[in-house]
């Protein structure tokens, strides 16, 4: 990184084409924002995307960027990151591009550890395509090919992160512009591959499904954030909490029962074992809130780094430094 400071608007270009009130709207705001919060320059940035209506955001970015095929952003963010490791590489997928077609390289870039910021933006419906239903929506759900309701349970995305072995997940809302851009830097500073589910609303083919979140005065109801090191509370005056109850969670209200802060779980991101972070990011309404911030951050070496460690690990045991030198180690001939 160099010594200038960058603003919002030296990521920007391009006049974004998506409908009047799509969630990528504030998404790409708080990306912009993040970016400059960061400082790296925008020509050592690469943003990669698959197929899709999100999957439009590179033209969008002043920085090298690759609008790839569909579910195929993974892998050429891995190709993209391991010739040039010293690049920032974001990569932006859809639930359809990321977790259908896209959805074996997505476990393997999360199982390798490649240091990619994978942005999975989850409107639980394929938009470009007219409004299908897709990996995330739920069963039951009504859409133009699913017309009597889906008969399929939905993946969850913290789930298939957790069982590809994932070392940071987060979650934010895309209209949370504050808690968005934290989750964005935070991703960006881990080492490896950090996943960011971003929760966004579908105007046209799929207008509420985050209604419980969408909103500040919402958010303070109905969502939890959590914090590294501090006590797990939510509600509008902080008057809820979290507990274990078994090998479960319950929630608590304090000042009831004698329970007070110190009874309250406290948030450890960086816990090897992912049992409670899993627990915290699959909790869902009404009985629960919804888990937004840094859910999980432990540190593991990366693929990238690997890659680049054996390369040099190997050469400085062989005897030839070129393709030449190698052909000279056997037995040549001289043809006349």
């Amino acid at each position: 990184m160099d010594n200038i400071e960058y603003t919002a608007k030296d990521y920007k270009i391009g006049q974004p084409r998506w409908c009047p009130g799509c969630g990528d709207h504030a998404f790409l705001a708080s990306l912009h924002k993040a970016m400059a919060e960061l400082g790296v320059p925008p020509h050592e940035i690469a943003v990669i995307s698959g197929i899709g209506c999100s999957s439009r955001l590179p033209y969008y970015m002043n920085t090298y960027g690759m609008h790839t095929i569909h579910g195929r952003a993974a892998a050429v963010a891995t190709g993209v990151k391991i010739a040039n490791p010293n690049l920032t590489v974001w990569q932006i997928s859809g639930d359809g591009d990321g977790l259908a077609i896209g959805g074996n390289h997505f476990i393997h870039a999360v199982r390798r550890n490649i240091d990619l910021n994978m942005v999975l933006l989850n409107n639980k419906i394929y938009g470009l395509t007219k409004g299908q239903y897709s990996p995330t929506s739920e069963r039951g759900f009504v859409s133009k090919s699913s017309p009597y309701g889906t008969i399929e349970d939905p993946f969850h995305p913290a789930e298939l992160c957790f069982g590809a072995r994932g070392r940071f997940f987060a979650r934010c809302v895309a209209v949370d512009a504050a808690g968005c851009v934290e989750v964005l830097t935070s991703a960006a500073k881990y080492k490896g591959a950090s996943v960011v589910e971003v929760l966004q609303n579908c105007i046209i083919f799929n207008n509420g499904t985050y209604d419980s979140v969408a909103t500040a005065q919402a958010r303070a109801k109905n969502a939890i954030y959590l914090e590294h090191g501090k006590p797990m509370l939510f509600g509008e005056n902080k008057e809820f909490g979290l507990m274990q109850e078994g090998f479960g969670l319950k929630v608590v209200k304090l000042g009831e029962n004698g329970i007070t802060e110190k009874d309250i779980l406290v948030h450890d991101a960086h816990c090897e074992d992912n049992t409670l972070q899993l627990k915290l990011a699959s909790m869902e309404g009404p009985d629960f809130p919804i888990a937004l911030g840094v859910i999980r951050n432990v540190e593991a070496p990366t693929y990238n780094d690997s890659v680049y460690s054996q390369i040099e690990d190997v050469k400085s045991k062989k005897h030839y430094r070129n393709f030449n030198e190698l052909l000279l180690t056997n037995d040549t001939w001289e043809v006349k």
